[in-house]
């Protein structure tokens, strides 16, 4: 009979954060692991393995064959194999074409998620477990820090959004690795993960060690607890934003208007999302800063200036009020 795997510290803390996302869901449910074979998704997909039946829950993987790289379709069968070994069922191989819109990551990110999206919809799995770890999290932070993407994006990622759940959040890269070495597997280390022609593996590799190494330990850590804060930050002023949207805005047939006396009242922040929240709702186009800050101005800086062009919208002040309509085709 093999030696059962030793519970060490590292298998522990990854099937507790698995445990807890695990919560709330139904019994009976189908929960899916994205199972590339690396040592994220590998940790990831032993604990639920483990932790999904002790819930009353089945638990399947997903790999998905980005066909990248030569033998990709030989790592994709090994990564199913590793999961059925694992217990896990039902394991869907699933090889996508990708395309070259928004760059090579883009392109594989946006290719991969409807692939996965497909399977769990064809399964009818109510959640896709996903295995981004701490250190993917601060090098989010970082990239969107670097990139001037706002708020949003300084967020990083969420634990749960819709279908998707990301058990690891709060767990190091390091101790997935140790679960997967206590445990006696063997995970693939994808080539592309070392390439320094990737933003984030330069982020990886070179930025997030040097400021490790320049300010001290625990530089991860720092990136995710500012990303919590300000999330809760953002989340709140939207939801003010949105308390608000219902006294300033007035829908009509060719539009929506927005009273400018109560937008001038509010600070910038509100002001701002109030904007975006109005051309978001009405238009479903989601404006940049610096489209939002031009539209702004014809409430903080109003000096008779005409209309503001934006993508298929015309925004004018008249009346005490910015109104937003389509702009007519030519």
């Amino acid at each position: 009979m093999p030696e059962r795997p030793r519970l060490t510290p590292a298998v522990a803390d990854v099937r507790r954060a698995v445990r807890a996302s695990l919560e709330g869901l139904a019994t009976g449910d189908l929960v899916l692991v994205a199972l590339s074979g690396g040592a994220d998704s590998l940790a990831l997909a032993a604990a639920t393995a483990f932790e999904a039946p002790r819930a009353g829950l089945t638990a399947g993987a997903v790999v998905v064959d980005h066909g990248l790289q030569p033998g990709s379709a030989d790592v994709a069968e090994a990564a199913a194999a590793r999961a059925s070994v694992l217990g896990l069922a039902p394991v869907v191989v699933r090889r996508v074409e990708v395309g070259a819109e928004g760059g090579p990551e883009a392109a594989a990110r946006d290719a991969r998620y409807a692939a996965l999206a497909a399977v769990a919809v064809e399964t009818g799995a109510v959640a896709v477990l996903l295995g981004h770890t701490l250190d993917d999290q601060a090098e989010t932070v970082l990239l969107g820090l670097a990139r001037g993407s706002g708020p949003t994006s300084l967020q990083g990622m969420d634990v749960v959004s819709g279908r998707w759940r990301r058990p690891l959040l709060a767990v190091r890269r390091g101790t997935t690795r140790a679960s997967c070495a206590d445990l006696g597997l063997e995970p693939w280390d994808d080539p592309h993960n070392d390439d320094p022609a990737y933003a984030r593996v330069r982020v990886r590799t070179s930025v997030l060690p040097v400021l490790e190494r320049e300010l001290g330990p625990g530089v991860a850590e720092a990136l995710v607890r500012t990303a919590a804060q300000l999330r809760e930050d953002s989340e709140a002023l939207d939801h003010f934003a949105e308390e608000q949207a219902e006294e300033v805005a007035d829908h009509a047939e060719a539009g929506i208007s927005l009273d400018v006396r109560s937008l001038a009242a509010n600070p910038a922040a509100l002001r701002q999302r109030l904007i975006r929240l109005a051309v978001e709702s009405e238009f479903a186009l989601t404006l940049s800063r610096a489209q939002t800050l031009e539209v702004a101005r014809l409430v903080t800086d109003w000096h008779g200036q005409g209309a503001v062009s934006l993508p298929g919208v015309t925004v004018v002040r008249t009346g005490g009020a910015l109104h937003f309509a389509a702009t007519a085709a030519s």
